[in-house]
Parts: C-alpha cells; sequence; structure tokens
C-alpha cells in the first residue's frame, strides 16, 4: 500500500460531493507535493468536527499554509508517509510564523487593492 492509498480510510461513502471532501487520492497527492516544493514543513492536525473530519495544516518555514481533510485514518499515517514531524493543535496551537505570513498576505492584498484605486 503506498502513500496515495492511504488516505483513502477517511474517504466519505456516497455520492461525489462526499469525494471532494474525503481525503482521497487527489488530497494525498496534493499534500505529498506541497511537502516536497516547502522547506521546513511541520503538520498540524485539527480535529473532526460536526462539520468536517479531521484536517491537517501544512505548514512551512516561512508560514505558509495549506489545509486538507485526511480522515482519522489517514491523521494516523501522515507524519510516517510525508516524513514531517505532525503535531496536535489542540495541544500546540499554531505556530507564530503562519499568522505573520498571513498579516503579510493582508498587507499585500490591501496595497495591491490601493494601487488599483490609485490607476482607476
Amino acid at each position: 500500500m503506498g502513500l496515495l492509498d492511504r488516505f483513502r480510510g477517511g474517504a466519505a461513502r456516497g455520492g461525489g460531493a462526499g469525494r471532494a471532501v474525503s481525503g482521497g487520492r487527489d488530497d494525498a497527492r496534493y499534500l505529498a507535493e506541497w511537502v516536497r516544493t516547502h522547506t521546513g514543513v511541520e503538520g498540524y492536525l485539527e480535529p473532526k468536527t460536526t462539520v468536517t473530519d479531521v484536517t491537517v495544516v501544512l505548514i512551512a518555514a516561512d508560514g505558509e499554509w495549506t489545509r486538507r481533510i485526511v480522515g482519522e485514518r489517514g491523521a494516523q499515517r501522515l507524519a510516517k508517509d510525508l516524513r514531517i514531524p505532525v503535531y496536535d493543535v489542540g495541544k500546540t496551537g499554531y505556530p507564530q510564523r503562519m499568522r505573520d505570513y498571513d498579516a503579510r498576505k493582508r498587507i499585500e492584498r490591501q496595497r495591491a487593492f490601493e494601487a488599483e484605486l490609485r490607476d482607476l
């Protein structure tokens, strides 16, 4: 069983709508590629809620991040398969670099918006 097959355990049963949030093959490929193309990646597991299954937030050294649903069984294999440290966000919280990254992006969007207004 390979990396792409292992995330299938959390798959939702039923029609196409469930597949979109199942943590399936596409999500596993995406996560593996994201880890490969970013440095210093750590995973932060978010608990299951009434709306979503277990999710993981991958956070790179520069604070850039992405989130995907992995399901309970996929979460158990994540650290091993992606070879990254994975933390329980309920115990550790999110790292400051993630908040700093979001703040920088917000400032960049605001500046771009203001530049667009000046050009009108």
